[in-house]
Order: structure tokens, then C-alpha cells, then sequence
């Protein structure tokens, strides 16, 4: 599989990213650069200077174009030199950047080969007074970022790993395109509690997740990022929000250590597990377990068009004769 499915990914939240600040990155195999322009919207370009390959990172930012530090030439936000000492005027080269999409406190790029039709949808919980600051974790797993995403279809796993008393019924809905819906139950014991919970997942092409779990005890809105860094390492980032209690809102720092202490162990397992584990074209599957293949077909629109081929003329040659 290429190792950058194509579509949208968060690369920062908003917060991280305040004027007058250069923030050095490396995602999709490359090393960028993200600042904000004087207009105050970010912009995310290659980090590497065109006049002698200085990393653009160790420099400054001077009215909202990067300034280079070896030779003090400038970009602006568009990627333009708009200065280079002693030069008449600006040479005709720029650096290259990525399509950029601000909203629900997250910065995203977009990586694909043309410009994008798509955007992620905006998550209202994000800027939303009822529910409190998320919780921030983020991992970097040797794994492909597809295979983070057939988690939440693996039916299996919820039971062995996550304490389901049984696989959930889990229904999957596309639209044709890069948005797809999951909808399913929660059943498990927590805290010597039966708790009982709906979530719907939203997914917005290969790298932005939405799951919201709602529930009479505790409702959860988890924004989950994935997003390839090199072609063997990939970054998982989850933002837990959780909705405060209505008539008890000092109570959410309890609450978020208890979701801490109940969440983290289980994901820390799966990710030991991700980073040792190997892409299988066929897995063995049983029968209600459906959600992975569902998922794969729905994730090939995210591949070019020759690698989806190549992964099915794969597929076929690898079942057994009949």
C-alpha cells in the first residue's frame, strides 16, 4: 500500500500554531515547515531552502514571511521569495506547501495529486462550553495508518482486549465517496457497573475519525488522527472530549482520570501489538467478522488507481483454487 493514502490530515492543533511562531514538522516522508501569514491563517510549506538547502525551521519570521537562516531570504505564506539580500529583485523560485484547512481547533493539509473537492467536516464538540479540554495523546506506531483505521471494525478485538461480553453489531454506511458512517453498541463492565453505550463513528477519508459514544454515565466525543510520517512509522493522535456533567461540573478532573486510567492501558496494549504486527492481504475471518473487508473496500478510493489494481489482482492470486 502507499504509505500516504490520499485526503485531509491534522498536523496541529490551532493552539499550537499562534502568530508569530515557526513550528518545524515532518509528516508524509517530508520535512515542513507551519507558521501564519499576516492574514493570521496558517500555511504549511517544504522546510527546505531553494538558493542551498538550509532547513527553513531555524529561522525567524519577519512580517509573517520566513526568513531563511543562512542567507536571510524570505517566503511569504504562498511559498514566494519576496527577498533576497543584494538581489535586484526577488528570484522567480518558491517553495512548495500543501492545501491548508482550518476549523474544530485543528490545522489540516491535504496530500493528493490534484486540488481537493472534500474537506472534513466541522466537529461542533470541539468549540463547544459543555464539554471539557480534551484529553491530548499521541503515539507513533511502525504501522500503516489504514490498519489504525480497521480498528474500530475489527468486531473481534472489542471483546478480547477491550472487555465486550460479546463482538458488537456493527453497521457500516458509505456515501459513495470519502465519508463513511459507523454505527454500533457498546456492552461492557466497568468499575463493577454495566454500562451500556451507543457510538457513531464519522469518518472523513483516510486520516480524520469522529467518535461519539454517548451514554448515561459518561458521553465522549474521541477525534482520532492518523497520519502517515514516513513510509514505516505513522502517528496516531486522539483528543478525548468529554462532556461535563450538567449539574456536576467540577467533577470533570475526576472524571478524566478515571478515563485515563481505564483508557490508556488499553490503548498502550494495542498499540505493543500494532508495532509488531504484519499486513495480511487475506486475513482468515470469521463469520461475523465482516467490518475489516467492508472497510478495505472503502478505503481503496484512497489509493492511486494502479496500487488499487495492483491490491486486487493481489487478492485474487492469493485465493486458494476451487
Amino acid at each position: 500500500m502507499p504509505f500516504v493514502p490520499f485526503g485531509w490530515y491534522a498536523v496541529l492543533r490551532s493552539k499550537e500554531l499562534p502568530a508569530g511562531k515557526l513550528v518545524s514538522l515532518h509528516y508524509f516522508g517530508k520535512a515542513l515547515i507551519a507558521f501564519r501569514g499576516p492574514d493570521g491563517k496558517p500555511a504549511v510549506r517544504d522546510a527546505y531552502c531553494p538558493h542551498y538547502g538550509a532547513h527553513l525551521g531555524g529561522g525567524k519570521l519577519v512580517d509573517g514571511a520566513v526568513e531563511c537562516p543562512f542567507h536571510g531570504w524570505r517566503f511569504d505564506a504562498r511559498g514566494a521569495c519576496v527577498r533576497a539580500p543584494f538581489a535586484q529583485r526577488p528570484p522567480k523560485v518558491a517553495i512548495g506547501g500543501l492545501p491548508v484547512l482550518e476549523h474544530s481547533g485543528l490545522i489540516f493539509v491535504y496530500v493528493g495529486p490534484d486540488e481537493p473537492t472534500w474537506e472534513p467536516a466541522v466537529i461542533p464538540e470541539a468549540a463547544s462550553a459543555r464539554f471539557a479540554e480534551p484529553i491530548d495523546d499521541r503515539v507513533r506506531v511502525r504501522i500503516h495508518i489504514q490498519e489504525m483505521r480497521e480498528n474500530i471494525v475489527d468486531e473481534s478485538h472489542f471483546h478480547y482486549i477491550h472487555g465486550q461480553a460479546e463482538p458488537p453489531v456493527q453497521h457500516l454506511q458509505t456515501d459513495g465517496g470519502p465519508f463513511a458512517e459507523i454505527k454500533g453498541r457498546i456492552r461492557r463492565r466497568v468499575l463493577g457497573r454495566d454500562l451500556d453505550n451507543t457510538f457513531d463513528c464519522d469518518m472523513y477519508g483516510p486520516g480524520v475519525m469522529v467518535v461519539r459514544t454517548h451514554g448515561p454515565t459518561l458521553s465522549v466525543t474521541a477525534i482520532a488522527l492518523t497520519t502517515p510520517i514516513d513510509d514505516t512509522t505513522s502517528e496516531i493522535r486522539m483528543l478525548y472530549l468529554l462532556r461535563k456533567p450538567a449539574r456536576a461540573p467540577f467533577l470533570v478532573p475526576f472524571y478524566k482520570l478515571v478515563f485515563k486510567r481505564l483508557a490508556f492501558p488499553e490503548v498502550r496494549h494495542e498499540m505493543r501489538i500494532w508495532d509488531m504486527k504484519i499486513h495480511q492481504p487475506r486475513p482468515v475471518t470469521l463469520p461475523h467478522e465482516q467490518g475489516i473487508k467492508a472497510l478495505r473496500r472503502w478505503y481503496q478510493q484512497f489509493y492511486p488507481a494502479e496500487s488499487a489494481d495492483s491490491s486486487d489482482r493481489t487478492t485474487r492470486s492469493a485465493s486458494p483454487p476451487s
